[in-house]
């Protein structure tokens, strides 16, 4: 008996739950089935604007100004999709022919939008949202643009920003990067991309046949990223670029006594909006294949051959191993003979010290200073002084250099070293290669008695002041030695015969060293000086012309910088 009610029981429930069954999908059917073609669920995404870049005194490097994409949503493309981008065609002003093979190249899942235009104008954007109620499936979507308003000027210490591309997105997925997310290429925007970046939010809605919302079902908002204070100073880096406007170079100015970056420009340069234009792709592309490498950063990147700015290196040398004191002569002939072989001179010097050597930039005096103090113990000062080593600023793509090293041989190859590579190596040629910026931090090291800083570019995250960079190392160099080449250096600005006399600017104590570099090829030589300021602030400054001829070229540039500098109130 209890077997025979089990078994009623469960026919009784089956009965029941077919019952059901038919009642929903045939009786209800065609009122569920109107539900689901009438009533939507929209996930919209809303983009997270940027943190804006400032320099020290809050002047808006990076900021974000709001623009407008438009979207079409695949479940209601079907029945409307003639007319619907014949109608985007007519007011995009795009091909519709294109517009549909974007369309179906970018189309994923039916609820997902696809983007067919991007900063649209605020009239464009009106008149599609306008004919929502003939098209439902259109979509106008809030975002944010980044825009550079100094345009050019900095650009390689801001970088740009783009769409992140796979490659980086593989990279940084499990941190919450999606296809669509912008990304920083170089400088500050990508060496601070964690910061800047906006935290991306998301609206939750259900819609009808006409795409007009029925309800709110969720919203997470989007926050802005943080803020970032810089250490440079927008008039700087304008003044700077103006100098440099039709040349290839660099112009660096740090704080001696703490690592502030206050301008660093490289030339050419480029603007940072054109990559935020979708209609710019021919203009993102000239820029990556020109062949005066624009997107280059000359002053972290660029690494050439010193010249006779390495001098200071092999005096140094010379002093800290007491191979000679400030008074030993050497005579320059305008030439130096060795194995039969003649190392030029730009003059005939006749007899020269160690101060007058540095002034007057006399090759024979460091022809004869170099094998005196040998190629080895040249080195280590070098690698003392940072040349041949990260500065490890807080930029991208740093490049350290290279100084020879002679136990090791000239090359890793196995060449014996000969004592015409020590020649070079003492007027800073042959293999010798230095970062602009590591000679701007040598000469802040120089201007600060043996301080070696760190040379940074961010002052603030948010309100919080950033102080890891505020220690410096001390180098183990004598002050008496340094003392010396200090006032070489002034020399070389005050006397008439100096090379760097042009910098003989009244009211400014300005201390320096040009060189002149050789080049590969045919090309001009490079041009170059180094040095430092004292005033308001200690700063030291380095100045580069790549294939820029006379190292008098570079003086003039800075000379015209200090000016421009001096008449705002900066120095």
């Amino acid at each position: 008996m209890r077997l025979k009610i089990i078994r009623l029981s469960t026919i009784a429930a089956f009965i029941i739950i077919l019952l059901n069954l038919i009642y929903i999908q045939v009786i209800k059917g065609g009122y569920y089935f109107d539900l689901s073609l009438h009533n939507r669920i929209r996930l919209l995404s809303l983009e997270g604007p940027r943190g804006r870049i400032k320099d020290r005194h809050g002047k808006i490097l990076a900021d974000n100004r709001l623009s407008y994409d438009a979207a079409v949503v695949p479940w209601g493309v079907d029945e409307t999709q003639p007319e619907l981008f014949s109608f985007l065609s007519k007011v995009l002003s795009l091909d519709q022919k294109k517009l549909l093979e974007k369309y179906e190249a970018k189309r994923t899942a039916s609820f997902v939008p696809v983007l067919l235009a991007e900063d649209i104008s605020r009239d464009q954007a009106i008149l599609l949202e306008e004919n929502k109620y003939r098209f439902p499936s259109l979509l106008i979507q809030e975002a944010y643009r980044r825009q550079y308003p100094f345009y050019a000027e900095g650009a390689h210490l801001l970088g740009y920003v783009g769409k992140i591309n796979r490659l980086r997105m593989e990279e940084l997925k499990e941190y919450g990067y999606v296809p669509q997310s912008l990304f920083g290429y170089g400088g500050v925007e990508e060496y601070y991309d964690a910061y800047l970046r906006g935290e991306e939010g998301g609206v939750q809605i259900e819609v009808d046949n006409r795409g007009q919302q029925v309800r709110l079902l969720g919203l997470k908002d989007p926050r802005q990223g943080q803020d970032i204070t810089l250490t440079v100073d927008a008039d700087i880096q304008v003044s700077a670029q103006r100098l440099l406007e039709g040349k290839s170079g660099v112009i660096i100015l740090m704080d001696a006594d703490n690592g502030e970056i206050l301008g660093l420009t490289s030339a050419p340069t480029f603007d940072p909006n054109v990559f935020l234009n979708p209609q710019a792709r021919r203009e993102v592309s000239a820029l990556f294949s020109h062949s005066s490498s624009p997107l280059f950063n000359r002053a972290i990147q660029g690494v050439f051959p010193p010249g006779s700015v390495f001098k200071m290196v092999v005096a140094l040398s010379a002093l800290s191993t007491q191979k000679i004191n400030s008074r030993k002569t050497f005579f320059c002939p305008g030439f130096y003979e060795l194995g039969g072989m003649k190392f030029g001179c730009t003059h005939e010097h006749g007899t020269e010290d160690l101060e007058g050597s540095l002034a007057h930039s006399c090759n024979v005096y460091y022809y004869n200073l170099g094998l005196l103090v040998g190629a080895q113990t040249i080195y280590k000062y070098a690698h003392d002084l940072g040349l041949g080593s990260l500065t490890y600023i807080d930029l991208p793509y740093e490049e350290k250099g290279f100084v020879p090293h002679q136990q090791k041989g000239l090359l890793a190859s196995g060449q014996r070293w000969y004592a015409g590579d020590t020649l070079n190596l003492s007027i800073g040629q042959g293999m010798t290669l230095t970062t602009p910026l590591q000679l701007a931090r040598m000469m802040a090291l120089v201007a600060s008695d043996g301080k070696q800083v760190h040379p940074h570019v961010i002052k603030m995250i948010g309100e919080k002041s950033i102080e890891r960079y505020d220690s410096n190392k001390e180098i183990p160099l004598d002050k008496n030695i340094l003392k010396i080449i200090q006032k070489a250096l002034r020399q070389a600005v005050v006397d008439s015969s100096g090379t760097a006399h042009a910098l003989n600017v009244e009211g400014l104590y300005v201390a320096g060293k040009t060189g002149t570099a050789q080049s590969s090829g045919k090309k001009e030589n490079h041009a170059w000086l180094v040095g430092y300021v004292k005033g308001k602030k200690n700063i030291s400054f380095c100045v580069f012309l790549e294939h820029g001829g006379s190292s008098y070229n570079a003086c003039v540039i800075a000379r015209d910088l200090l000016l421009d500098l001096r008449g705002k109130g900066i120095l």
